[in-house]
């Protein structure tokens, strides 16, 4: 029983008994539903005897606080309410006779959104942290156990995420190039300094375009698969299955595929910058004249040796961030078809950000070390 309903001196009181938390939202629901009203100018809650009590129970307490306030009872705590109902204060509290204008009112609903908000956040972060923690926990069993890094399907996924990746990462490598190529070109044009549109795709094509597209391309491309793929089993009850007969969906379903990424990505990024250096040379040839073995001279010339490892280090960091954002946004993926395609979509857009992102961390980063 989790309200009994008493007396002291004449007057009802409502004893909050057992664990008022999530896990019981049933029966709290039944209890403040169906429990006695009597009558009485004065009802009292004793909260002495709770055994715990979290946010949920707190909103089942303000609710039986209102059943009693409908009837006509002034509701007082017997001692202090629990710490836990702090957010919702508002409803516990004794109504007042407030001063014109709603500004304490929205005062203290803007301290409740926030707590709100606040509470959902730190949830948030508490599962992106246990599941990185559990990723953890298996990719250290895979260094002293080998078989628990499932080198098969490591290798199935370095194939489904690179390999069959190349066309479209070659392509779009060599388009952009040209484009830029030609854009640099006819700016360079007017001060006489068409060679140094060599100087231009080299720089750009290896320290950045070429692991920033493919970097997009994967995560639309594998992210937004990996989102749905977990996204379906978790509909289909499978990732529950794999828990039932004792296999860690981590093992499964997400180490081989962050390791396979973590290795296509970087060989994409060499396709890619050799790609968009031919796309430059193309261009370079057919609009300005500038024969090939004359642009490979001037590449080596404006090479340093930090340039191609400058964006080629990105790469392994790219293909970790989209592949846990993809597995974790499919992980999340309840109830209907709906919410897996909001869900792949959350991947995809998050991936593109978080690539973004760490991109331009990379930048300030090579600025300060002089990379």
């Amino acid at each position: 029983m989790l309200i009994e309903v008493g007396e002291r001196d004449g007057e009802p009181v409502y004893r909050l008994q057992g664990a008022w938390r999530a896990s019981a939202v049933a029966e709290l629901n039944d209890a403040v539903a169906t429990v006695e009203l009597r009558p009485g100018p004065r009802t009292w809650i004793d909260a002495s005897a709770l055994a715990s009590i979290d946010l949920t129970g707190a909103h089942f307490a303000a609710r039986l606080v209102e059943r009693l306030r409908a009837s006509g009872a002034t509701v007082d705590w017997q001692g202090s309410p629990p710490e836990s109902v702090v957010f919702e204060r508002d409803a516990l509290a004794e109504p007042r006779d407030a001063p014109p204008g709603d500004e304490p009112q929205e005062s203290r609903s803007a301290v409740a959104e926030l707590g709100r908000l606040t509470v959902t956040w730190l949830g948030l972060i508490r599962a992106e942290l246990g599941f990185l923690g559990g990723l953890t926990v298996v990719f250290g069993q895979g260094l002293r156990s080998p078989r628990h890094l499932r080198l098969p399907s490591v290798v199935r996924h370095i194939n489904e995420a690179g390999l069959q990746a190349v066309p479209i990462v070659a392509l779009i490598a060599f388009l952009i190039s040209v484009i830029v190529a030609y854009i640099g070109a006819q700016e360079l044009q007017q001060f006489g300094g068409q060679v140094f549109v060599v100087d231009l795709v080299t720089l750009s094509v290896l320290r950045e375009l070429g692991v920033l597209l493919t970097a997009i391309i994967v995560a639309g491309r594998s992210g937004s698969a990996f989102a749905a793929e977990i996204g379906v089993m978790q509909l289909n009850d499978e990732v529950d299955a794999l828990g039932a007969i004792g296999v860690n969906p981590y093992e499964v379903l997400v180490l081989p595929r962050v390791i396979g990424l973590v290795i296509a990505l970087p060989l994409l990024t060499v396709i890619a910058d050799a790609m968009g250096l031919a796309g430059g040379a193309v261009l370079s040839w057919l609009v300005l004249g500038i024969p090939f073995n004359q642009f490979a001279v001037r590449m080596q010339e404006a090479l340093a040796t930090t340039t191609f490892w400058a964006g080629l280090l990105k790469a392994p960091f790219f293909a970790a961030l989209i592949a846990l954002v993809g597995t974790y946004r499919g992980f999340e993926v309840r109830d209907s078809s709906r919410e897996l395609g909001r869900r792949t979509t959350q991947a995809v857009v998050e991936s593109i950000f978080m690539v973004l992102l760490i991109d331009a961390i990379f930048a300030v980063v090579y600025w300060q070390l002089d990379f």
